[in-house]
């Protein structure tokens, strides 16, 4: 099936989403974070992007930027190769670490603007994972409100906080009072892949954290213990292959094992 092409907008400004391919987790530590913010930063500036917003989950990205249409798709390649490359050599793993093609939408008005950024900063208040998105460090948030103290040379908060007022101490206080209303409009989000609705373990950290209370609950400190107990071992590796998203090579690399020992271990009838 031929790839639909994507919306060109008037105003230049896109609204895109990086998805982890599975859902599965694509920032396992703060470091990880950082360099794709620093690719971000750098690849955005080369390209002639401006940012507007952005937010990181644990399994996928917001960004809001604005730059030429033919442009775009280059942008992404750049950031999504490097940091493939940085991640997979990082956690020895080979394949896909993005789902499919990143998600884009054309922003063409003042509203839907100012109400992608709320939607953008918002994204972790949405998940339960706080209840303000000034608590939250991985978003753009925080370069608003401590604007002009903080800043980033490719990211643009002035142009938004202007849209609320031309005085830049009012325009924060508004815009802080704006990010806590409810939104009209509908956005991009991440897709759920039907196969794993039911799966109690969808991310890597959720899978590190299965092991310590198995290895808990078990009377073992760490996976080194599993050597002596080969049938603990076994029983640890069905209970990830049957409750969780990840791979062979992800349970392997967890637990210290081999993807062979991995691989023959059969799920429970």
């Amino acid at each position: 099936m031929p790839r639909i092409a994507r919306q060109r907008s008037k105003s230049k400004t896109y609204h895109i989403l990086f998805q982890g391919n599975g859902l599965r987790d694509i920032f396992i530590d703060d470091n990880d974070k950082n360099k794709f913010l620093q690719l971000l930063f750098e690849k955005s500036m080369s390209e002639g992007f401006s940012i507007y917003a952005f937010c990181l989950m644990s399994n996928h990205v917001h960004i809001l930027l604005s730059g030429e249409h033919n442009a775009l798709g280059k942008l992404v390649k750049r950031i999504n190769t490097s940091y493939v490359y940085y991640f997979n050599k990082k956690y020895d793993r080979i394949g896909r670490l993005f789902h499919d093609r990143y998600k884009s939408e054309p922003v063409e008005t003042d509203a839907h603007l100012l109400a992608a950024v709320r939607y953008i900063h918002n994204n972790p208040v949405k998940a339960g994972m706080i209840k303000d998105p000034s608590d939250y460090i991985w978003s753009s948030y925080h370069y608003y409100t401590d604007y002009p103290q903080k800043t980033l040379s490719c990211l643009d908060p002035l142009f938004i906080l202007e849209m609320f007022s031309e005085d830049i101490k009012e325009g924060k206080e508004q815009f802080v009072k704006f990010s806590k209303d409810a939104d009209r409009f509908e956005f991009i989000d991440v897709v759920e892949d039907e196969t794993i609705k039911d799966k109690e373990i969808n991310s890597e950290i959720a899978a590190r954290e299965f092991v310590q209370q198995f290895l808990k609950k078990n009377g073992l400190i760490d996976c080194i213990g599993l050597k002596d107990s080969k049938s603990l071992r076994n029983e640890l590796i069905i209970e990830l292959k049957e409750k969780s998203t990840l791979s062979i090579r992800q349970i392997a690399s967890i637990l210290g094992v081999s993807r062979g020992i991995v691989q023959r271990q059969q799920l429970k009838k």
